[in-house]
């Protein structure tokens, strides 16, 4: 696959930043005292508000001619991301810390899967490499972490909303590699995203939660969650979609955790143990190796 080298940043380096920017997520939540789904809904709701603007003035014809098959697939793909934040955010009530961000964090292989059947990717023996080395490195953070809920606890629910939770978020990556193909991004993550808030809207009703009556603190902390991982993380990987393949940018996706652990040191004071350090050098490691055989395969 040829890349555009008339670009002033290079798609893996969007990417990377893109990561990081979305592993600021954990911080701004665990700060937030709002229901996980309230938090959820703002993030959405106001990083729709952020990119609207612009996808209208600059890109407003371009709706009209989006075809009805884009149109859905953008809102299933905006439903889906909004399946995969509340089914993630509840299995943690159900099920240890551990087991939920493994079970989520498989979701390159779903991707790796969907790639090869829908999108015609090929998928080569030394990503699927990568791919495994990024998840046994992501599955040692987890287990990192077990001392507060053994494994043994967890429930076939829990774990059953987690793997919902990597499936979804597949199907997002997925959906959004096919229409950006076609669509510019902000018409897209536009469309997207509001599929995505009226999604959550419809869940903090159901779940009976206040929809204002929170203090300013925790507004500005909504506002961070959309400007962070919303607008710099989830729209420049959409970006980013248009470039690199779904499997490279979901096994990418895998490093989220570590810069999380990294921030949470800096700023939670949390100090990771020895098995999260290694576990995250593991990650980094598969990440590499996918990285590096996408750009062999894309020379060649």
């Amino acid at each position: 696959m040829n890349v555009r080298t008339d670009l002033e940043v290079t798609p893996a380096v969007a990417l990377a930043f893109a990561v990081f920017a979305a592993s600021t997520s954990a911080i701004l939540v665990r700060w937030s005292d709002a229901p996980s789904s309230v938090a959820a809904f703002y993030r959405v709701l106001f990083t729709t508000l952020l990119v609207a603007p612009i996808a209208i003035v600059r890109h407003g014809e371009e709706f009209g001619r989006l075809s009805s098959r884009d149109l859905g697939f953008a809102v299933v793909a905006g439903v889906a991301l909004a399946v995969h934040f509340a089914a993630w955010f509840e299995s943690l009530n159900h099920t240890s810390v551990a087991a939920s961000v493994t079970l989520v964090q498989t979701q390159p292989i779903f991707v790796a899967m969907g790639a090869g059947f829908l999108l015609g990717e090929r998928v080569s023996r030394e990503t699927i490499v990568g791919i495994a080395v990024a998840i046994v490195g992501a599955a040692a953070m987890s287990f990192g972490d077990a001392g507060e809920a053994p494994i043994s606890d967890a429930t076939l629910y829990g774990n059953g909303l987690a793997l919902l939770g990597a499936v979804t978020v597949a199907g997002y990556v997925l959906a959004g590699r096919s229409i950006r193909q076609r669509v510019s991004l902000f018409p897209y993550v536009t469309v997207v995203y509001t599929a995505c808030a009226l999604t959550l809207l419809a869940l903090v009703g159901a779940q009976g939660h206040d929809y204002v009556a929170y203090p300013a603190r925790e507004w500005l902390l909504f506002l961070g969650m959309a400007v962070g991982p919303g607008v710099f993380g989830h729209t420049v990987v959409n970006w980013v979609l248009e470039y690199l393949e779904s499997v490279v940018v979901s096994v990418a996706w895998l490093g989220e955790p570590v810069g999380s652990t990294l921030l949470a040191f800096l700023f939670l004071a949390e100090v990771p143990d020895a098995i999260t350090v290694v576990g995250g050098s593991i990650v980094l490691a598969g990440i590499y190796v996918t990285t590096i055989e996408r750009e062999r395969h894309s020379d060649v």
